[in-house]
């Protein structure tokens, strides 16, 4: 499957997920606002989500699908399915073991994740108890992981790019019947977590065993295989999480301010969408076709796989990071301003989605950067970078925090995004795991060119616009619609006449 194909398909489901996922975000907003419930539940949301991005998502994936996949192309299928198996029972008991110890030091835990609640007695236990209930989550969520490793190895990526709308569907159905049966709404909502976590391994553990490729769970050894997996997944924490470890050190600076965690989570929220629609579509396409190709040989197969993937990360980032920093405010004011989240919040949170905007490039590319260290089955250099950029970010977070508040939170994150992805593609080319063709360098200044246009056009349109953002429903979202449609196309214009991406060619050649 080629490289834009894989991109489509991974794209495609992560594009219905997110979409889903604002649903789930405007009906939290609806009825939790942005106070007391809603910091709770963010909180409890955010560990057990960042520990399945740092290890499951991040490290664990890294280190095993290179080496899944390339047994898979060179010794079979039989042997890379022992593999997996030895690679799950080992990754359940330390699973396990991380959550009963979390669970039980959830009180002193929580003076690390939101040092900032414990001024709030009523909040701090609250806090405490929904992440007791969010937890398991991580156990399911990163078996997950690992049968989407083993599905993705074999190019079946639309199954593993469901799931996420699994768990966005329960978010969304299952606290509308629980909830008069539960204290609060945040309390159906930790429930719902927990459920969407066992309902997304079910979903794999079908498809798997669907394509006979299902792990045997075995007794839990330290092999030698499974010793190098974990050798590689130490480092990884960090250098595939490093955007996460950032976001969780603004968790705990912002905490301090009262809003503070809801502001950057609602912001977060808008950014994240081209962020997994492109980054981590990209991404994960990328990695088992690079393993393979290193893995056959074929170097240069390998650059040109990497040159196309920055191509088209590059070609859908740019103009979507112009964009919400353009009309950041229209987006979270139709977004999100209803019910118990005010003109007031509106105010707060959309300055931080401009500076979460800044960094997006950075973070996408670092998605498609990533996987040139991973293919190699080198996580240290990675972690190394990351362990910089963490500094870097706590740096910028301590300078900023008095002037900007929480706002000077996502702008640090930004900040360290741009210096870890800089730092990558130096160390890359040195090592000659990267060569940049001349192509690439003329279609990025046309891509930018495009961008530009595309941002001036929306900064002039928008204040004739912006009359239509306070009336109905229908008329929001219409009149967002609008500003989307116009940027969108004067992007899609400005591309074709630049032939950014080849689009010019393409279209003449389907028009013959």
């Amino acid at each position: 499957m080629s490289l834009l194909k894989s991109t489509a398909t991974i794209g495609g489901y992560t594009l219905i997920s997110r979409v889903l996922g604002f649903v789930r975000d405007v009906t939290i907003a609806a009825s939790l606002g942005a106070g007391f419930l809603s910091d709770a539940f963010f909180v409890a949301f955010k560990l057990p989500n960042f520990l399945r991005r740092l290890f499951a998502e991040g490290a664990f994936n890294s280190a095993f699908v290179p080496q899944f996949a390339g047994r898979l192309a060179v010794e079979g299928e039989q042997k890379a399915r022992h593999f997996a198996g030895e690679a799950m029972s080992f990754l359940l008991l330390i699973l396990l073991i991380v959550t009963g110890l979390c669970i039980l030091a959830m009180p002193w835990l929580m003076y690390i994740l939101a040092p900032g609640f414990a001024d709030d007695p009523a909040k701090f236990d609250l806090t405490i108890l929904l992440t007791r209930i969010t937890m398991p989550y991580i156990i399911f969520i990163s078996l997950v992981s690992l049968l989407g490793g083993i599905l993705n190895s074999g190019d079946k990526f639309a199954a593993v790019a469901a799931t996420p709308i699994i768990m966005n569907l329960c978010l969304i159905i299952i606290p509308y019947f629980i909830g008069d049966l539960t204290p609060t709404g945040a309390h159906a909502l930790a429930i719902a977590v927990m459920v969407s976590g066992v309902a997304q391994w079910l979903w794999l553990v079908h498809f798997c065993r669907k394509r006979g490729m299902l792990p045997r769970l075995m007794r839990p050894r330290l092999t030698p295989d499974v010793k190098k997996l974990l050798l590689l997944i130490a480092p990884a924490a960090l250098g595939a999480g490093v955007a996460q470890v950032n976001l969780f050190i603004d968790l705990i600076i912002a905490s301090q301010f009262d809003g503070g965690v809801s502001y950057l989570y609602y912001a977060d929220r808008i950014n994240e969408l081209p962020l997994a629609v492109i980054g981590i579509a990209v991404g994960t396409a990328l990695l088992p076709m690079l393993s393979r190709q290193i893995r056959e040989g074929n170097i240069e197969a390998a650059y040109n796989s990497q040159n196309r993937a920055i191509e088209l990360a590059l070609f859908l980032s740019l103009p979507a990071a112009l964009a919400l920093v353009v009309i950041a405010e229209p987006v979270i004011t139709v977004m999100f301003e209803r019910g118990a989240f005010s003109p007031h919040d509106t105010v707060a949170t959309y300055p931080a989605l401009m500076a979460f905007a800044s960094g997006l490039p950075a973070f996408i590319l670092i998605k498609i950067l990533a996987p040139g260290f991973y293919a190699h089955e080198d996580t240290k250099t990675p972690f190394k970078i990351a362990t910089i950029c963490i500094f870097i970010n706590l740096f910028f977070n301590l300078v900023l925090m008095v002037p900007l508040q929480h706002v000077g939170m996502a702008l640090a994150t930004s900040i360290a995004g741009w210096v870890n992805a800089v730092m990558m593609i130096v160390v890359l080319r040195r090592r000659a795991w990267l060569k940049f063709k001349p192509h690439l360098r003329v279609q990025l200044a046309k891509i930018l060119a495009a961008s530009l246009l595309m941002a001036s056009t929306l900064y002039c349109i928008q204040d004739s616009i912006a009359v239509f953002l306070w009336d109905g429903e229908l008329v929001r979202f219409a009149a967002l619609g609008v500003l989307v449609a116009v940027g969108g196309g004067a992007y899609f214009m400005a591309a074709y006449v630049l032939n950014c991406l080849g689009l010019r060619t393409r279209m003449l050649g389907l028009q013959k």
